[in-house]
């Protein structure tokens, strides 16, 4: 529950936590950002780090925050957007290998001499990754929890890592780009600054509207095939 709850405490007020750190930490923010990032999108048991709204943040340090003392931090635009894409495209591909590698040895563990996972289940898998991959690897980026499985489970079904990589980067580069330029235009809005826990869980809401479209209409195709 304690855990809980320091996350949320991070998250709602990730503007002043990261305030306080740009002053302690120097340029070394941007290493712990690009770790936070790394992390996130590379190991498959972080998926609860606050990536979208981290970058948001980051993109409104990146324009400049001045606090009630008069006390400004600033991160630099060029530096976050470079190596927080690098991270992301990173991430995903060490977790990419962790599922072709491990994630594959593990699920054809045998116990009492049944395989833990039905081999027609991993050739679904496959099939699905080098039929829909590409589209699901790029929309997962913006989804909570979902962009940190997604490429484990890539790896898992054995998709194509040339596919892969294309799109890895092609994702990760229009995920960071786009949530990092809407915290530079429009972090530092008195409407945004005054409603920031609204804000956040805007941006959460709308990372999961993919997904929730998606199961909206899973059960309509279901029907019409």
């Amino acid at each position: 529950m304690e855990i809980i709850k320091s996350l949320m405490s991070l998250l709602l007020q990730l503007d002043s936590h990261l305030f306080s750190m740009i002053q302690n930490y120097g340029l070394w923010i941007y290493v712990i950002l690009f770790l936070i990032i790394f992390i996130e999108t590379g190991i498959v048991l972080m998926p609860f780090l606050p990536g979208d709204s981290l970058l948001f943040v980051a993109g409104t340090f990146c324009a400049g925050v001045t606090n009630s003392l008069g006390e400004k931090a600033e991160l630099n635009l060029w530096i976050v957007l470079s190596l927080l894409m690098i991270a992301a495209i990173v991430g995903d591909s060490v977790n990419y290998f962790f599922g072709k590698t491990l994630g594959l040895k593990v699920l054809t563990w045998k116990i009492r001499g049944r395989q833990i996972v039905k081999q027609k289940y991993i050739d679904q898998t496959h099939a699905f990754y080098e039929k829909h991959g590409p589209k699901t690897i790029i929309i997962a980026r913006f989804v909570p929890i979902v962009r940190t499985f997604a490429p484990f489970v890539a790896g898992v079904g054995s998709m194509n890592y040339k596919r892969f990589i294309r799109f890895n980067i092609i994702g990760g580069c229009f995920w960071v780009t786009s949530l990092v330029l809407l915290g530079y235009f429009f972090g530092n809005l008195t409407f945004v600054q005054n409603n920031f826990e609204f804000v956040i869980f805007g941006i959460i809401g709308l990372s999961l509207l993919p997904m929730v479209i998606e199961m909206v209409r899973a059960p309509k195709k279901r029907i019409l095939n």
